[in-house]
């Protein structure tokens, strides 16, 4: 009688806190699960079948194209290394967005960073040598993003108007910081480190997306920023009930996400040997439908770093593809924009669902 009295004495309010503190907790609970039910528990919590189909249309493009181009080479080693060059900076910036749309955050401003982090790599490279020049990038692309977050955060602005605004203004610096002039890169060691080496047939390209990835993924799932994070974008409320800081929280979300926009940034600069006023502004749409996409729930709660990088070797499968058959630029962008509609009608699905 009295175990009845104390559960119903419970607010309703407590049950979503409880369970984000047992998501949260390193105290093991009474009853633990078999190890069954815990991977269905698991398995029910990431989407079920849905998080695997970006493997499924990963497959799926690739054998039709496969197909459809083999006498264009489609997968000649040469064309899949190239389609996994063009995809690592995508990916990059993918992973960063994954945890700002898992806090239930978005930033519009990324494309406008990888910008402005080139020129500044450009700039400082040329004067103070190639790890100057990348701390500098990588410095003011987490400063871009510490200010989304303070604004949103604090000032209780929608991201989506803060990084809206943020990315006129970054694109405006960018514009102005070499007069609409792009910036060589001399230097042969910032670009074989980045961009132009690699080891053997590897692209530097992509050993760098398999390390941020790699870091993304632990960051995510094996850490508790990663754990609060998720539990911030599920339920803010029950998150601050059980003392996470979520301001805190959102804030950082948005930092990594500029600041792995503005490591892109540095990889384009350096595969391109160049830093533009333009570079990577078209990035953003393709971005946000790779993180969708890739498992990563729109309004916050869940997210897939390795689905992220799978949903941009898609779109870039997808972009090299519809060139190889020969449709125009025009055609491209009518096929990413009914992808991205495609992943977010899902995306809100899955959340009247939860």
């Amino acid at each position: 009688m009295s175990n009845r009295r104390k559960k119903s004495s419970t607010p309703s309010t407590a049950e979503p806190a409880q369970v984000i503190r047992k998501s949260i907790s390193e105290q093991a609970p009474a009853g633990r699960p078999s190890p069954a039910e815990a991977w269905i528990d698991r398995y029910r919590h990431n989407g079920g079948l849905r998080q695997y189909v970006v493997y499924l249309a990963f497959a799926l493009i690739l054998a039709t194209f496969s197909i459809i181009l083999y006498d264009d080479g489609f997968l000649r080693s040469s064309n899949l290394l190239d389609i996994g060059r063009q995809a690592a900076p995508i990916a990059v910036m993918a992973v960063g967005m994954a945890f700002a749309l898992a806090a239930g955050e978005i930033d519009l401003s990324v494309g406008s960073v990888v910008a402005l982090s080139s020129l500044v790599a450009a700039d400082v490279v040329g004067s103070h040598g190639f790890l100057a020049g990348a701390l500098a990038a990588l410095g003011v692309s987490a400063l871009v993003g510490l200010v989304n977050g303070l604004i949103a955060v604090k000032v209780r602005i929608p991201s989506f108007l803060v990084t809206l605004g943020m990315l006129g203004i970054v694109s405006g610096i960018a514009r102005n910081w070499n007069d609409l002039q792009s910036l060589p890169i001399r230097n042969d060691r910032f670009k074989e480190l980045f961009g132009a080496g690699g080891l053997g047939p590897v692209s530097s390209l992509l050993i760098w997306l398999i390390i941020v990835g790699a870091i993304g993924h632990v960051a995510l799932h094996h850490l508790r920023w990663g754990r609060h994070v998720l539990s911030t974008g599920a339920d803010r409320g029950a998150a601050n009930a059980v003392g996470i800081n979520t301001s805190r929280v959102k804030i950082s979300a948005l930092v990594a996400s500029a600041t792995a926009a503005g490591f892109a940034g540095i990889l384009l600069a350096s595969r391109l040997s160049v830093g533009r006023h333009n570079l990577g502004e078209d990035y953003l749409l393709t971005v946000i439908a790779a993180v969708v996409i890739g498992g990563t729930n729109l309004f916050g709660g869940r997210a897939s770093i390795i689905g992220a990088i799978t949903g941009a070797l898609i779109m870039t499968m997808l972009n090299k593809g519809l060139i190889l058959m020969g449709l125009e630029v025009a055609d491209q962008i009518i096929a990413r924009g009914v992808i991205i509609i495609l992943a977010v009608a899902l995306s809100m699905r899955e959340a009247k669902e939860s």
